[in-house]
């Protein structure tokens, strides 16, 4: 099949990496524009770009996915089908048109989690487990029709990071299956039916990642673990921000919330509504990130 990608961060560069290596003919990638980054401002290429220029892949970098040049240039392609991973919206004439649609991997069990930050609420809400699923586009965001699904246990100690990195490698095999059972003629797809237990995923803002020290040990933890490493959970400490990587609670008789209590030399806790949690990872503003005993060191 001749396949169009789609998709912008790294979560995307092993999806494509494994559709090359299957031997699929990816005609075109089409990723977002570079951005100036770092302090230097410099141009900054997006994962995909540079998976796409090490494989000489053609890549397009759209402005206005509606542009009646790009259309054209997607058309004269000639795809079957196009795959997007992690990119922005659709609109249904770049969509659609494709002989066999397009295809999305999604970083849940549909339709659980739909969204822009599943990995991130699955883990935030205290989920023991996810999964990936690769689906059909349609008009309404992650609705389409489901082609197959991976469940995935959520570990004790994941949080954001060690999740993203096995639901990327797991969904990159889920999408290769997808694709040669699509090829073979051999795909059943089925609707998806939303329960009333299901949950949604909406995307990251600050004030989801203000720790409110009211809510019970085991809530921030979970809340810190699905903002780690990035964008981190966020309290203040001396009139400073102070982001909050890793730790651990325990059930202990707690202090009035939000207490910051310093432990002899070594331990710093600070008091939830029914326990305690230990930072061991943090970073303060103006700080690099630091083990909680450099934290305390510097304290002293």
């Amino acid at each position: 099949m001749r396949i169009i990608f789609y998709g912008t961060p790294q979560f995307a560069v092993a999806s494509l990496e494994k559709i090359i290596e299957n031997g699929f003919e990816v005609v075109a990638v089409v990723t977002a524009p570079d951005r100036p980054a770092g302090r230097g401002m410099q141009l900054h290429q997006s994962d995909v770009k540079v998976c796409a220029l090490k494989y000489n892949i053609p890549i397009l970098q759209p402005t206005n996915l509606k542009a009646l040049q790009f259309i054209e240039q997607l058309e004269s392609l000639k795809p079957d089908l196009q795959v997007i991973i992690a990119f922005r919206m659709l609109p249904e004439m770049v969509w659609n048109f494709p002989p066999f649609g397009t295809m999305n991997l999604h970083a849940s069990l549909l339709p659980n989690y739909r969204g822009a930050a599943p990995i991130n609420r699955a883990i935030m809400n205290g989920e023991t487990q996810t999964g990936v699923t690769t689906f059909f586009l349609k008009h309404a965001i992650d609705t389409g029709n489901i082609l197959m699904q991976k469940e995935v246990e959520i570990l004790k100690d994941d949080d954001f990071g060690t999740l993203h990195d096995k639901l990327m490698n797991i969904g990159a095999d889920l999408v290769v299956e997808s694709l040669l059972k699509i090829e073979a003629g051999e795909m059943a797809t089925k609707s998806q039916i939303v329960l009333p237990e299901h949950k949604h995923a909406p995307k990251i803002f600050t004030a989801d990642c203000e720790i409110d020290w009211q809510n019970p040990a085991e809530q921030i933890h979970n809340q810190i673990r699905g903002l780690s490493p990035y964008p981190g959970a966020i309290t203040k400490y001396q009139n400073k921000i102070l982001k909050i990587y890793k730790g651990y609670y325990l059930l202990e008789e707690p202090a009035q919330p939000a207490t910051f209590q310093l432990e002899g030399n070594k331990q710093f806790r600070i008091s939830a509504i029914d326990g305690w949690y230990y930072p061991t990872l943090v970073q303060h503003e103006g700080k690099r990130k630091m083990p909680i005993q450099d934290f305390v060191n510097g304290l002293k």
